[in-house]
């Protein structure tokens, strides 16, 4: 999805709402289970209740690779049933934190971008920049396509290293400055966590012009409110994530509705900032 499109999905569904598909099996409503596969029929469900209500939706293949082949055929089923029915309706985020050497990494971006090599087709997907320039760059071979590279996460590790100080510039600061040489725009953007929107000013400083993925808000902690005041930009330049506080809103047989109920609280103040 070229950037235009995806603005102009933001401005008319009035919505920067992601929904993180961070499916688990123990954790879904006991009577999916009589499905074959019941981690795909609470994604569709869930995709089905709030598809006019979202830009994005993130699957987390953490939850989907830890049940092995068939989990992964779950994650197949996603991503192939959102782009069957809502292709161009919404933008699709891999959250796999890939990053490697170069032909490992051409080998990770094949499995989220070639639909004729995997079954998958995401528009974008996250990469972990530790490795530099080299390990990012196949992910960007691919037109229409974008990296959201990790910058700074909301989690508490985030400390160890992300804060490093050489001199005047910060760990999370240089791969923001190095970083732009890669990409543009147009085909990358940067994980900033919810929890840390007071330094949004100083991201912002860097990557004026960047799109934002922003999780963290709900269940982590982070505010929406913060996050707008210091992130967004006149063409709105964010993506907030919500999972656990949408997807399990309910685990009974009304889930679906209860997640609804969920994203257009959100998106209902999303329309507002807009």
């Amino acid at each position: 999805m070229e950037r235009k499109a995806l603005i102009d999905l933001i401005f008319s569904k009035k919505t920067f709402l992601c929904i993180g598909l961070d499916t688990d099996i123990s954790k879904v409503p006991v009577h999916l289970l009589e499905h074959e596969d019941p981690v795909f029929e609470f994604n569709r469900q869930i995709i089905d209740a709030t598809h006019d209500l979202v830009i994005a939706y993130k699957p987390n293949f953490a939850f989907y690779e830890a049940a092995g082949i068939k989990g992964l055929t779950s994650l197949t089923k996603t991503i192939q049933y959102l782009n069957k029915k809502y292709r161009d309706q919404v933008f699709t985020i891999a959250d796999a934190k890939r990053g490697d050497i170069g032909n490992t990494s051409q080998q990770y971006a094949r499995a989220v971008f070639d639909e004729s090599s995997s079954g998958m087709n995401f528009d974008a997907v996250t990469v972990a920049p530790y490795m530099g320039e080299d390990s990012v760059k196949p992910f960007l071979s691919y037109p229409d396509k974008w990296i959201i590279v990790l910058a700074l996460t909301s989690n508490k590790g985030a400390d160890d290293f992300q804060f490093f100080q050489d001199g005047a510039t910060r760990l999370f600061e240089r791969v923001l400055i190095n970083s732009q040489q890669w990409g543009n725009p147009g085909n990358m953007m940067y994980v900033v966590g919810a929890t840390q929107a007071e330094m949004l000013t100083r991201v912002r400083a860097l990557v004026p012009d960047h799109f934002l993925l922003v999780p963290g808000v709900g269940a982590q902690g982070g505010s929406l409110q913060q996050v707008l005041q210091h992130g967004m930009t006149r063409e709105c330049g964010l993506i907030v994530n919500s999972s656990r506080n949408i997807i399990y809103a309910s685990k009974g047989i009304e889930f679906a509705d209860a997640a609804r109920l969920e994203a257009r609280r959100m998106q209902s103040e999303m329309s507002e900032a807009l």
